[in-house]
C-alpha cells in the first residue's frame, strides 16, 4: 500500500513538473512573438490572421497524421458537445489572435503586455469559482498587490484600455474552455483550426481575386513567414493546453506573467514605446506580487504566515 502511494505521489509530481515545463515553454515563445509579427508589419492584420489559421491547421493536421491519430480524431468529430466546445473556444482564440496581431503592428505592444498581465487574474478568478482552488494567505496577498497594480494602470491610463481587456478576457475564457474540454490538446487545436479554416481560406481567395493576385506578388521572405506562422502559432498553444491540464489554474496564472514581461521589455527597449511613471508604478506592484508569490512556498514565508502554527514565540 505504501509503495503504491509513493508511486502515485511520484506520478502526480511528474505530471505537475511536466505541466510547469510546458507552460514555461509556451509563455516564453509567446513573449517573443511580437518580433515575429513586426516582421510582417507590411501585411494587413486580417490577412496575417487568415494565414495563421490556415497554416496552423495544416501543421496540426500533419501532427495528427504522423502520430497515427487520424481515426481517433475522426471518431471524436461525431460528438456534438465536442464540436460545440471547440466552436466556442475557436471564436475566442481567433478574436484574441486578431486583436493581438493588430495591436503589435500598430504600436501597442506595451498595452498588449498589460492585457496579459491582467489575464492571470482572470485565471485565478476562474480557479476559485469553478474549481474551488485554494490560494492561502501569501498567494492571496500577492494577488491583491497584482490586482492593485492592474487597477492603478487601468484607472490612470487616461482612456479605456480595450486592447488589454479584450486580450485578457478572450484568452482567459479560452484557457477555461481548454481546461474543461474532454479532448487532448492536439485534438482540440485541430478542431478549432478546422472550424476557422474555411473562413480563412475564403478570405484569402477573395482577397487574391479582388487585389489581382496579391498572394502571388508576395516576396519570398514574407511568404515564408506567413507559412511558418502556423508553426509559431500551434507549438506554444499545444504546450499551453498540455500545461493547463496538468497544473492548477492559479499556478498557471502566475507563470503566465513571463510572457507579458518579455513583451513589455520588447515594447520598451526594442520598439521604443512610451513607458512612463504610471506604467512603472503599476508594473512595480505586479512584480512585487510575483516576488511574494514565488517565495510563498519557502519555509520562511510559511513560518511567518498569519494563522500558521509556526507563528509567534514559545
Amino acid at each position: 500500500m505504501l509503495l503504491r502511494q509513493n508511486r502515485d505521489h511520484h506520478a502526480a509530481g511528474s505530471e505537475r513538473t511536466a505541466g510547469v515545463l510546458y507552460s514555461f515553454g509556451a509563455f516564453t515563445m509567446w513573449g517573443f512573438l511580437p518580433l515575429y509579427w513586426k516582421a510582417l508589419a507590411t501585411v494587413p492584420s486580417p490577412r496575417i490572421l487568415a494565414h495563421r489559421i490556415f497554416w496552423s491547421f495544416m501543421f496540426v493536421l500533419a501532427v495528427v497524421l504522423l502520430k497515427g491519430r487520424w481515426k481517433q480524431t475522426v471518431g471524436l468529430m461525431s460528438g456534438r458537445r465536442t464540436w460545440l466546445m471547440c466552436s466556442v473556444s475557436a471564436f475566442f482564440i481567433g478574436t484574441n489572435w486578431f486583436v493581438y496581431v493588430w495591436a503589435v503592428n500598430t504600436g501597442h505592444v506595451v498595452e498588449s503586455s498589460m492585457g496579459y498581465f491582467i489575464n492571470p487574474l482572470v485565471y485565478v478568478l476562474f480557479g476559485l469559482v469553478f474549481f474551488k482552488e485554494k490560494l492561502g494567505f501569501w498567494k492571496s496577498f500577492s494577488l491583491a498587490f497584482a490586482f492593485g497594480g492592474v487597477l492603478y494602470m487601468t484607472v490612470m491610463y487616461g482612456r479605456f484600455p480595450w486592447i488589454a481587456l479584450t486580450l485578457a478576457v478572450t484568452f482567459g475564457i479560452y484557457g477555461l474552455l481548454r481546461k474543461i474540454a474532454k479532448v487532448d490538446s492536439i485534438t482540440g487545436f485541430f478542431f478549432e483550426t478546422a472550424i476557422l479554416s474555411p473562413i480563412a481560406i475564403t478570405y484569402l481567395f477573395f482577397g487574391a481575386v479582388l487585389k489581382g493576385g496579391a498572394i502571388a506578388n508576395t516576396t519570398f521572405t514574407t511568404g515564408f513567414l506567413l507559412v511558418f506562422s502556423g508553426v509559431v502559432t500551434a507549438t506554444p498553444i499545444i504546450f499551453f493546453a498540455h500545461g493547463t491540464r496538468k497544473i492548477p489554474l492559479s499556478m498557471l496564472g502566475f507563470i503566465q506573467y513571463l510572457a507579458p514581461t518579455l513583451q513589455l521589455l520588447l515594447g520598451i527597449f526594442i520598439f521604443k514605446e512610451q513607458f512612463g511613471t504610471v506604467h512603472r508604478i503599476g508594473f512595480g506592484l505586479i512584480w512585487f506580487a510575483l516576488l511574494v508569490f514565488s517565495l510563498s512556498h519557502t519555509p520562511l514565508m510559511r513560518r511567518i504566515e498569519p494563522g500558521s502554527k509556526h507563528t509567534g514565540g514559545g
